[in-house]
């Protein structure tokens, strides 16, 4: 009774979250699902696999820390309408002593489609003192493992998108005009 052996850990590659289903009350006037409302389904699906590495309430609750998103870039490819059931995929591309960086997919439950993707980053935090602090040597070793079963994913081609205007190049002058 007295040996308590850390059981050990697995991770789908991709990780999938539980099925969500899009309310009504995400709607914005166009009638689709509010830019928001993406930033919240992505949101529950990171705390959903984060919680199975150890990092969900209990973790913030024991040990005074947690996560904050650092930066994040989202694709929205397809509207999501009200009752739509979601599904989101994330696949956990690196990490540090301090920081995690994650691509997620929200894709409709039943047909399958990709209605946007999210590009993370996000800092460890010591909530004392609100300052990025390292993980422990056992939350780091869960997400070793988690990185090394993702690590067999392909590299999506969203992962490091600029966002910009694409400009044509200027035509050269030929030393003639008309």
């Amino acid at each position: 009774m007295g040996d308590e052996t850390p059981k050990p850990i697995f991770f789908f590659a991709p990780f999938v979250s539980s099925t969500m289903r899009v309310e009504e009350a995400w709607m914005d006037y166009n009638g689709h699902l509010n830019l928001a409302y993406y930033h919240v389904l992505f949101d529950r699906a990171l705390d959903e696999a984060f919680g199975v590495v150890g990092l969900g309430p209990d973790y913030v609750a024991e040990r005074r820390a947690s996560y904050f998103a650092a930066e994040a870039h989202v694709l929205y490819r397809r509207e999501l309408k009200a009752g739509d059931a979601v599904r989101v995929t994330l696949q956990l591309l690196d990490i540090d002593e301090k920081r995690f960086h994650v691509y997620l997919e929200a894709r409709h439950a039943r047909e399958g489609w990709t209605a946007a993707t999210s590009e993370m980053l996000s800092l460890h935090v010591d909530m004392s003192t609100r300052r990025v602090t390292p993980f422990p040597d056992e939350i780091l070793g869960n997400l070793e493992v988690m990185r090394a079963a993702h690590a067999r994913l392909p590299r999506p081609d969203a992962v490091g998108r600029v966002i910009g205007i694409p400009r044509a190049e200027p035509e050269r002058a030929t030393g003639t005009r008309h």
